[in-house]
């Protein structure tokens, strides 16, 4: 009853167990005696207290009551407070998924060829979808795919994703903090490119894809300055071609004045991958984001 707050719903819930904690509050695994089935029930504490948390808030509730995908985390209702005068904390009802991409990344040393195909074709299809409604997700990770046993994968945490309008401009102004600096492009390190595009998303999906296949990160980077350095540790310098199209003068003379770096071979960073995998990661982690696949493309490329 402490968790609900004297909230309407709550004699429909029992709760179970806490399954996890953030800066937005808890979520509680939750019997629904309505219908017998498992949730999860987030709940987000004082949501009206910080007017940007508010928004992030609204939007994840926003696009999750229109995404309606097998591979994306599906909202069952929202508990409505007993009223709009008492209405401070917001409980959002989930379907349960048991784990996170994350854990199973960490707890499996002994994945399969067939385990990382299925997990990138469940990612894929998602943001092809996503991608078809001009939503860009932003902030994917292992963390924000959630996993069950039997292997099936749902994208969550919509909380940074953005629609983007042809009618309007898609620029972004990303400070250090927003979304994980390990799984974010190159683009938005510096703000390379005036304008941004799905491929933000596909470079994320390369990521965790290349942790898939070896079990750690694959650009675990300190700082913004450090992250850049690790990935033309990997894919080498942009060319001349691709900093002349990038709109930021200061990110354009960094740019231009980095040392000159040669690409390592994939083959040999991931030797005991697929080949297929292999080609495909390298496509997938392009510096220049017109020269990553679209989810279709890959889709079609792999399957």
């Amino acid at each position: 009853m402490d968790f609900f707050t004297e909230y309407g719903d709550a004699n429909r819930y029992k709760i179970l167990e806490v399954i996890g904690k953030g800066s937005y509050g808890v979520v509680c695994a939750a019997l629904d005696t309505h219908t017998g089935e498992k949730v999860a029930i987030k709940k987000i504490q004082d949501v009206f207290e910080h007017m940007s948390d508010a928004i992030r808030i609204l939007r994840e509730v926003k696009l999750l009551r229109l995404l309606r995908h097998p591979d994306i985390v599906e909202i069952k209702r929202i508990m409505l407070p007993p009223s709009k005068r008492e209405f401070k904390d917001l409980f959002v009802v989930f379907e349960l998924m048991e784990s996170d991409l994350h854990q199973v990344i960490k707890a499996n040393d002994d994945l399969t060829r067939e385990h990382h195909q299925f997990f990138l074709y469940q990612m894929l299809r998602a943001m092809k979808y996503m991608h078809t409604a001009n939503v860009y997700h932003r902030d994917l990770k292992p963390k924000n795919i959630l996993a069950n046993a039997n292997c099936k994968l749902k994208v969550c945490d919509f909380g940074l994703a953005r629609v983007a309008f042809n009618d309007t401009p898609t620029t972004v102004f990303w400070t250090d903090y927003v979304a994980t600096r390990w799984y974010r492009a190159p683009e938005l390190c510096g703000s390379f490119f005036s304008k941004y595009t799905p491929a933000i998303d596909i470079w994320s999906i390369g990521c965790i894809f290349a942790e898939v296949l070896t079990g750690k990160p694959l650009f675990p980077g300190k700082s913004v300055v450090h992250q850049l350095e690790l990935i033309t540790d990997l894919i080498g310098t942009p060319s001349l071609e691709t900093i002349s199209g990038v709109r930021n003068d200061k990110a354009r003379k960094y740019l231009s004045e980095m040392r000159k770096k040669k690409p390592v071979p994939f083959s040999q960073k991931f030797p005991n991958a697929d080949p297929l995998a292999v080609r495909l990661l390298q496509r997938l982690l392009a510096f220049d984001p017109k020269d990553r696949p679209t989810a279709e493309e890959v889709c079609l490329f792999c399957f």
